[in-house]
This record gives C-alpha cells, structure tokens and sequence, in this order.
C-alpha cells in the first residue's frame, strides 16, 4: 500500500466506514442458477456470504489496531440474486482509449452471463457512451456465440469506443427506452465519473438498474485498486522498446536513447518497465519534479553518466515534467483530462541543445511507442486477470449491486464504490518501495533538484 499516495483517505479527508458501502437495489430472494455451495470441505465452490469484507489495511505496526469499518465488500457469486436471469436485458460499452483486453472482457461477460445465469439479451452499444445518443442515432449490436468467437485474440474493442460522453439524461432515457436492467460500464476514470453520474439520475429517477464498472487504463491509475487490466500486457510491451534502445545506445560512443511512455498522471508503466529491463540509467516520472539544469539537475547528471559510461537510456512518462514549460495547460480532451505538453520532444531538443554546447559529440534517438503499446491483444496475465474481472461484474450485477467498480486488493477481488475511486487519481508514492527499486535499478539520485 505504501506505493501508493494518500491510500487511507479519500478528498483528503480520512476515510470513514460509510465510504466502503455498498448500494444494493433490493432484496435478493431468486435462488442463484450456478448451483454452488455453502458449505465449507464439500469439494464444491462457495457462495460468497454476504457481508464478507476484506481490510483496507494489511500493514500494522505495534501500535495500530484492525478497523474493521475500512473494509471493502468481497466480490463473487450470491447464493440469492436480485434480477430473474431469463429476464434480464444487458447492456455493455467500452469508453475512452484502447487498452490491451478489452475484448477479453467483452466475451467472458457474454460468456458467464448466456452459459451460466442463462441471460440471451445482451446488447453492445458502439463507439462508447456516444452510443445511447438518440440524436445521432442508438447503435447496438447484439450479442451471440458468433459475435464474441475468438475476439479475446484480437486487439482493441469490436465495440469501439470513443471519450466524452452525451447529456447523462440521454444516456438514462436510453436505458429506459429500450428496457436496460444491467449496464456494464468498461473504462478508466473518465469513464467511472460518467457512470457514476449515470447512477445518480437512475436513482434520481427512481429506476432500478445496476451499473457495474470494470477498470481498465494502463496507467493504473485508479485508486483503491491495486492493479488494471491492460497495465502488464504494456509494461511487457514497453520493456520490448527499451530493450530495442539499450541496444540502440551502447552500440555506439556516447549513444543517447530517449523513450516516452504513457503516464499522465502516474509513473507506473514508466516503473514497472524499468524493472523489468534493469538497463534504464535515468527514469522521469510525474510525481518526481525535476530540474534540466545546475548541479543537481537531469542535464549535468547525463553529462556525467556519458562521459563515465559512453551511453544512457532515459524513460520518461508523458506526464512527467510538466514544470518545466512556460505554458499554462487550459486545454482538456472530451474526458476532461488537462492536455500534456509534449515533454519527449522538449527533452529531445534539450539534450541536443546543452551537449552541443559542451561541444560533447553524442548519437542521439528518440522513440515514442506511446499509442502502439496499447493496441495489442493481451498477454496471459491480463487475459486471466480480465476473465476474472468480467465474470464477478456478473456476479455483482445480478445480486443487484450497483455504482460500483471491480477492484483488486491483495490479490482478492472487492466492490469499490464509484464515489471512493472518482475522488482523486492513484499516483506512485516517492517514498515507496517502489520507487527505492526504480533508484537502485537506474542509479539515479533521490532527487535531480537543485
């Protein structure tokens, strides 16, 4: 937990036991149709007893004791559900960007709901919540067999998606027009903000339907939960890169590689990466500042590095270093999200800029594998992970839960309130350990401040 920033509160404000509550739309009283258990030692897999809970914080000190109040409700199949299988009518939709597994979830949504509850309609809204606009015109597809066959090989959504989202209104009278009673929500935190708001007018309204989130960005960035699906099968596909500049940069004298990473707002891909190499000398995240020049600052200490080495790699995450630019970001995209600057093409020209100066010859390159590294189909870790994810959404929709999102804490799966990760973005902790692992690895200094 420690590698996380501020994990115990939520709009920094202390965390209290009505934070982790759960809504339910009613009484579950149909008899579940997966036909598992509830006895432990019988050879068959349990129910999951309502009201099991899984702390918050696993780490204690002498001095600290169990709060049995921060605990979040653990995901799986009730015994009792909310809706009638048979007659359900479910609706799916990818938002914002492409991530490795997207598909993935798609079919084992499709999967556990038509061969397990017995659910046929199930309905995909394309190009995101752009989808439920009446306006432009409502674009669903329905699901069968044919349609999820084989689409977990495949990069992407077969949905599409796209970022922004029609007046809340438009996409809850959709709801209510064609008779939606479960709607699954795939995405990241612009996407959870939208669901969010789409609960608050279902509830406004007085209409009993479940919205379900399942996390999906591979910056990881969502807090309350330890991992998103799509973030190994990038890492896995960033160290590939890396590992293409490091042989890039020590193949020459004085070989400089710059390779930018995806990480608005957090530096875990940009991490994770570096580890996974061990052959990055300098890694630049956006909860690291940093100074370009002065004793202490990245330029000097690059300087120092080539002429005692002969070559660098550099990892930066695209939201690092934002400081360093004179401009003010006012701009948003259609999520909301402030526009980076491009801080891989500024460090680019910064380099080339002070080593010719200091009249250093250098081979420099400049890789930016941003966009390619999330369009890929997943890995084995991401795929598990991904059927893992759908397959308890189902299971959380029929119990009737609703505005909530599919985490991961210590490896168990939980309902996360919408309310508790729309409140701020999960960023990499400087005092982690973590980050100690990142600055062994490269080498680089606690900070590059002056």
């Amino acid at each position: 937990m420690g590698d996380f920033e501020s994990s115990l509160t939520r709009d920094g404000k202390k965390l209290s036991k009505e934070d982790f509550i759960v809504e339910n739309l009613g009484k579950c009283e149909i008899p579940s149709p997966l036909k598992l258990s509830s006895k432990r030692g019988d050879g068959i897999v349990d129910y999951i007893k309502e009201g099991t809970k899984l702390l918050l914080k696993a780490e204690l000190t002498s001095s600290d004791k169990p709060n049995p109040d921060l605990a979040f409700e653990k995901a799986g199949p009730r015994g009792l559900i909310y809706f009638n299988p048979e007659k359900t009518n479910v609706g799916i939709v990818t938002c914002g960007g492409i991530s490795p597994g997207l598909n993935n979830v798609l079919r084992s949504i499709f999967m556990e709901l038509y061969y397990k509850y017995g659910t046929q309609n199930i309905f995909g809204f394309k190009y995101g919540f752009s989808g439920f606009d009446s306006t432009i015109g409502i674009n669903t597809i329905k699901f069968d067999r044919n349609v999820v066959h084989n689409i977990h090989n495949i990069g992407g959504t077969i949905l599409g998606t796209s970022r922004g989202t029609p007046p809340t209104k438009v996409i809850v009278d959709t709801l209510d027009y064609l008779g939606i009673h479960v709607l699954f929500c795939i995405g990241g935190d612009g996407t959870l903000r939208g669901a969010h708001a789409i609960h608050q007018e279902l509830k406004k309204r007085g209409l009993k339907k479940s919205i379900i989130c399942i996390p999906k960005t591979i910056d990881n960035d969502i807090p309350f939960v330890f991992k998103t699906f799509g973030f190994d099968t990038a890492v896995k596909m960033a160290k590939v890169v890396i590992d293409c500049a490091h042989t890039e940069a020590s193949g020459v004298h004085n070989g400089i590689v710059l390779v930018k990473l995806m990480g608005r707002d957090s530096g875990f891909i940009a991490s994770f990466a570096t580890l996974a190499c061990n052959d990055v000398n300098f890694t630049l995240v956006p909860e690291v500042p940093f100074d370009l020049y002065g004793k202490k600052g990245f330029l000097t200490l690059l300087e120092k590095r080539i002429l005692e080495r002969g070559h660098a790699v550099i990892v930066v995450a695209e939201g690092a270093g934002q400081n360093l630019f004179n401009k003010e970001r006012v701009k948003k995209d259609a999520s909301g999200n402030l526009l980076l600057l491009d801080i891989g093409s500024y460090l680019n020209e910064k380099i080339e800029e002070y080593f010719k100066k200091r009249e250093i010859p250098i081979y420099q390159k400049y890789m930016d594998p941003s966009y390619i590294i999330r369009g890929v189909p997943a890995n084995a870790s991401d795929g598990i992970f991904c059927d893992r994810l759908a397959r308890n959404a189902v299971h959380a929709a029929m119990a009737g839960k609703t505005d909530i999102v599919l985490g991961l804490w210590y490896n168990v799966l939980t309902h996360v309130p919408l309310a508790m990760v729309t409140s701020r973005k999960k960023r990499l902790s400087p005092e982690s350990s973590l980050w100690l692992s990142v600055l062994s690895t490269t080498g680089q200094p606690f900070e590059m401040k002056n």
